[in-house]
């Protein structure tokens, strides 16, 4: 069978599938940390890359394969390397695709340990970085220097939902000869597929939505092309982040329901920021699924739907929004998004308390902001528990 051709549901459950001696249902997990050759022949091939045989877990397994070949395929890229976790997919497309006197432009709000290890540790090694509200196009193209070599944008935005157009990046990174870096966490290949709209490179926090279980931390990079395919598997490969079998089948095993538990969360995400955009102790509400949204014909344009983030901000500010987070019942007071249990937080004290406050202001993140993930319970129970809440701030 080709999975090349089948529709993107049935890529979630039949790619990426393993024909062993067994006739396994799904793919096993290869716990192993070495593979045995069958002749020392054999052994010489596999280290010269001319067989397709495996040698040794950091460098490939067929577990962890199996899950790259999925994602590939739904992405619609020419391959994927799989990593330990979302930031040590970011920290080996820095490594890999990066130099001493290199200059990145990327987005001011991106997800916060994306900006701060190139703000400093990347920094240490003379790597420049510029971040802007990737959502103005002029405000892009007014950073870009004659040592820029990346465009890195997250779309939609963590925290602040807002959104960049995916396909004028692609025309200013082909003009200026730049690798496009696409951070596609929130939205998921369901919602959203840069390498089809002209990204060079696309990346995921799987802990998120593709995993969706809240049980593991991944991370995935998927490429145009085979040159830079190449590239990120060696510097994966050498610097040691590679994904774990038992981590690679549980996601494997969480792929399946993707679209199931994204169309389902999503559908209660619009109700949810249909409430909130009511309520009358509510400043704002930031949802590409509200025509409120200042991006929503974008919205409308580049993604397949708005998926199931929100933001919004009380009235009452950081101490109003501190009371919200102390009531809520259902809601669990946590950090990450994309599982299946709805998630609420404060990014100003947590996931982007490293970023100096002059800095999160300029990238809109408000001290009373707060960052909802919709998860796929009854809606009127989520509601309901936003709803006694708001009653006590």
């Amino acid at each position: 069978m080709d999975h090349k051709k089948l529709g993107f549901n049935s890529k979630l459950i039949h790619a990426g599938s393993i024909k062993d001696k067994f006739g396994s249902a799904i793919v096993p997990i290869y716990q192993t940390s070495t593979f045995a050759f069958e002749s020392a022949n054999e052994g010489a091939k596999c280290f010269a890359g001319e067989s397709d045989g495996y040698i040794y877990t950091r460098i490939g397994n067929p577990t962890i394969n199996a899950l790259e070949e999925v994602i590939a395929s739904l992405e619609g890229g020419f391959g994927a390397v799989a990593t330990s976790s979302g930031m040590a997919a970011v920290s080996t497309i820095y490594m890999g695709l990066l130099a001493q006197g290199d200059h990145i432009v990327s987005t001011d709000a991106v997800y916060g340990p994306s900006r701060v290890i190139m703000e400093t540790m990347f920094a240490r090694f003379g790597v420049e970085s510029t971040y802007v509200p990737t959502s103005n196009l002029d405000e892009i193209k007014k950073a870009i220097k004659p040592n820029t070599k990346m465009l890195f944008i997250e779309t939609p935005t963590n925290p602040t939902m807002e959104l960049t157009d995916l396909k004028a990046c692609v025309a200013i990174a082909r003009e200026h000869n730049l690798v496009l870096v696409v951070d596609n966490t929130f939205a998921s290949p369901v919602l959203q597929r840069p390498i089809e709209m002209g990204a060079d490179v696309v990346f995921h926090s799987m802990t998120k939505f593709i995993n969706g279980h809240a049980d593991i931390v991944a991370g995935i990079i998927i490429t145009r092309t085979q040159e830079l395919y190449k590239k990120l598997r060696a510097t994966m490969v050498g610097m040691g982040c590679n994904m774990d079998p038992h981590q690679a089948f549980l996601v494997h095993r969480g792929v399946k329901t993707l679209s199931l538990r994204v169309e389902r969360a999503q559908e209660n995400a619009m109700k949810v920021a249909e409430y909130l955009e009511k309520h009358p102790k509510i400043a704002w509400v930031k949802y590409p699924g509200l025509k409120s949204h200042p991006q929503y014909e974008l919205a409308q344009k580049q993604m397949m739907g708005p998926g199931s983030m929100i933001s919004f901000e009380l009235k009452g500010g950081f101490a109003a929004g501190e009371t919200l987070m102390n009531n809520v019942h259902l809601a669990l007071l946590a950090v990450s998004l994309g599982g299946v249990e709805t998630l609420i937080q404060h990014p100003a004290s947590m996931t982007h308390s490293k970023m100096n406050k002059e800095s999160r202001e300029k990238a809109k993140i408000t001290d009373g902001l707060v960052r909802f993930a919709v998860g796929i319970e009854d809606v009127e129970d989520i509601i309901a528990d936003l709803d006694q809440a708001l009653a006590k701030v």
